[in-house]
This record gives structure tokens, C-alpha cells and sequence, in this order.
């Protein structure tokens, strides 16, 4: 059977981490610096998370930086071992990051804004441990890299996950009541989720156990 990782973003805190944590989820998303969207937390919060978050859970630190030199400082800063760069880079700037700390996973962002998405996923993916499918609007007057809670064309979102070798997570509009139909569309590596289980701005925990679980209903059918 199937089994599809669920990463739960815009983690606030160590209690929303652990909560997370016991509710199944395989990885956290710590956003840094943005100039928009949800989640945005401090470098000693994401360091403490990063530092608690008990194996196998994955932490994935969120950052905005496209330029290897700001790209590794943040990732010492918060001490991370997995960086999901949500704005476009390029391969040398992956390889850069990637021969300066080799330890360090690597995950870019595509955002889905039509066809192109292949072309750039083509692209990138020899570059990089896994890709990311979301929903944001790099170029837009205020850039948005995630938490828009809008979702894109799932066609292509398949195309991808059909056309590259590394793992693909999807992301961009997700809730406890599409995710069946998402991982049934597209066949995903990995789910991606922050604002479809914040009602009110914080992790609920009837959402993120509901979530969780048709995630696991639609393994057992796919």
C-alpha cells in the first residue's frame, strides 16, 4: 500500500509541532522571513523545533533567499537539515548550496502557474532531493510563496510527478475534504497543508486529525 507523507507547514510553536507530531505527521514547515503569508516564526523558535522534532520527522526550514551565500547563512543560522526554497533558483545555485553543505537536503518550490511548470520542473529536478508544487505568485506586487490556501491546475501538477525522478510533494489549497480527490488526481510523493487547517490562524486539531485521516483513506484506496 501506498503511503502518502504528510507535511504539516506554518508550524507556530513547540506545542503546534507536537501536536502535529502526534497526529501522524511525517514532516514540519518552519517558515523564515517572508514578505507575506502565514507562519512566519522566529530564528530561535524555528531552532527549537528543529532541534526537538523527533526521527523520522523531517523539519523543512521556508526560505525566501535565492542567492547561495544568504541561502546557506540562513540554513546555519536555524540550524537545518532540509531547506524547501520557495522562490525560483537555478541548478547553479543548488549545486552551490548543496557542495557547500552536503549534508543538507534540498527542496524548490514550483509554483503552478501553467504549462511552463514542466519546463521548469525538467529543469530543476536533477538539482535538488525533492520538489514542491504550490499555489503562490512570486511576481505579483506583494510576492506570495505559500499560504494562499488557492489551488492550482492539478493536471499538471500529475504531468510533473509523471515526468521527473525525485519525489513530489503537492501543495496549494489543501483541506480535510479535497485531499482524497488531490492524492487520487495527482498521486503525490507528499501533501503539503498550512492554512486549511487554521481556522482561526492556529493549528486545530479536529482539522489536522481529520486531514490526517482521509490522507491515510485515500493510501488505502489509491
Amino acid at each position: 500500500m501506498r503511503r502518502t507523507r504528510v507535511k504539516i507547514c506554518c508550524i507556530g510553536s513547540l506545542d503546534e509541532a507536537r501536536l502535529a507530531v502526534d497526529h501522524g505527521a511525517d514532516a514540519l514547515g518552519l517558515v523564515g522571513p517572508m514578505p507575506s503569508g502565514p507562519g512566519v516564526i522566529d530564528h530561535a523558535t524555528v531552532r527549537a523545533v528543529i532541534e526537538w522534532a523527533p526521527p523520522p520527522v523531517v523539519s523543512f526550514l521556508l526560505s525566501k533567499e535565492t542567492e547561495p551565500a544568504a541561502i546557506i547563512e540562513h540554513v546555519q543560522r536555524a540550524g537545518a537539515q532540509t531547506v524547501q526554497l520557495v522562490d525560483a533558483t537555478t541548478p547553479e545555485t543548488c549545486a552551490a548550496v548543496r557542495a557547500a553543505l552536503p549534508g543538507l537536503r534540498v527542496v524548490q518550490v514550483l509554483h503552478v502557474q501553467g504549462p511552463e511548470v514542466l519546463e521548469e520542473a525538467h529543469r530543476m529536478a536533477p538539482w535538488v532531493h525533492a520538489l514542491l508544487l504550490d499555489s503562490g505568485n512570486p511576481r505579483a506586487a506583494v510576492p506570495t510563496f505559500g499560504g494562499t490556501g488557492k489551488i492550482h491546475d492539478w493536471t499538471l501538477s500529475r504531468r510533473v510527478v509523471e515526468a521527473v525522478a525525485v519525489p513530489v510533494f503537492l501543495a496549494g489549497g489543501l483541506r480535510p475534504s479535497n485531499i482524497g480527490s488531490a492524492i487520487r488526481a495527482v498521486r503525490p510523493f507528499g501533501v503539503d497543508i498550512c492554512s486549511g487547517l487554521r481556522p482561526d490562524g492556529h493549528l486545530d486539531a479536529v482539522r489536522l486529525r481529520a486531514f490526517v485521516a482521509a490522507v491515510r483513506e485515500a493510501d488505502e484506496v489509491a
